[in-house]
């Protein structure tokens, strides 16, 4: 009889199961910065003459401490522009000087790292492969989330398409049609292969970094990691590192 109800029961409710684990996705940090990460390319493709702007996507280069992975670059006769994006919700309070930022959603106040310092490094590993003067690099910080700014921000953090118009602001010509195309091939020779190991090797490396501070990032959003205690189970009483983004990040390192 019971074998009878739960198999009425299954037959009815097959698509419980793969709908909780389609909503899970749908609402993970990995599924909600690919969102971005995608709205950075549909705009870019739409609103920037690719003629003039030569876009790429998703780089990692090798640094002296491990490497370093951009989100995009534009490459154009008005300067190389490195774009890192930032999928938060809430109000966000911060300053262009400030090594951290605030996000509040209602009564939970989380920090994270000041997203300029995170790209000055991307910059700077730029600077070193490509062979080209700081100032001709452009730092912009995009917002693709469900937030508000509630402090005044510098012109180059911006919400979802103002990125467009902070690039198109420029208009001062700084390289020639052939030094653009220098520039390129040296991005595609010098960045190292996209791929699941790649990725999975740039983590490494954060986590190797991370380990050697005394205060941690979050080797996949960037927050600030928080000191923690496990309250139960096997493990109860040992510390942990865990974002200070949970639940929305989940990411952890072992004490």
């Amino acid at each position: 009889m019971q074998a009878n109800i739960l198999s009425v029961f299954l037959e009815k409710l097959w698509w419980l199961l793969p709908a909780i684990i389609i909503v899970s996705i749908l609402k993970s940090p990995w599924f909600k910065g690919l969102i971005g990460e995608w709205l950075i390319k549909i705009s870019a493709n739409y609103l920037l003459d690719k003629t003039t702007y030569h876009a790429v996507h998703n780089v990692t280069l090798e640094t002296p401490d491990g490497t370093t992975q951009i989100d995009h670059i534009f490459i154009s006769k008005y300067g190389v522009f490195v774009v890192e994006t930032k999928n938060y919700a809430g109000w966000i309070f911060g300053g262009e000087n400030q090594p951290t930022w605030t996000q509040k959603i209602y009564k939970t106040t989380n920090k994270f790292q000041n997203p300029l310092r995170q790209n000055y490094k991307h910059l700077k590993a730029l600077e070193a492969a490509l062979d080209i003067p700081f100032e001709h690099l452009k730092s912009v910080i995009v917002f693709v989330g469900d937030s508000t700014f509630k402090t005044e921000m510098p012109p180059n953090v911006t919400y979802a398409g103002g990125y467009i118009r902070y690039i198109k602001s420029f208009n001062q010509r700084v390289f020639n049609d052939n030094q653009i195309q220098e520039l390129l091939n040296l991005v595609q020779t010098q960045r190292l292969k996209p791929s699941l190991r790649t990725n999975r090797e740039h983590v490494k490396n954060l986590e190797s970094r991370l380990e050697n501070k005394s205060s941690k990032t979050c080797p996949k959003c960037g927050s600030e990691m928080v000191l923690r205690t496990t309250k139960s189970g096997e493990n109860a009483g040992k510390q942990f590192w865990g974002c200070s983004q949970f639940p929305t990040c989940r990411s952890t390192l072992i004490n």
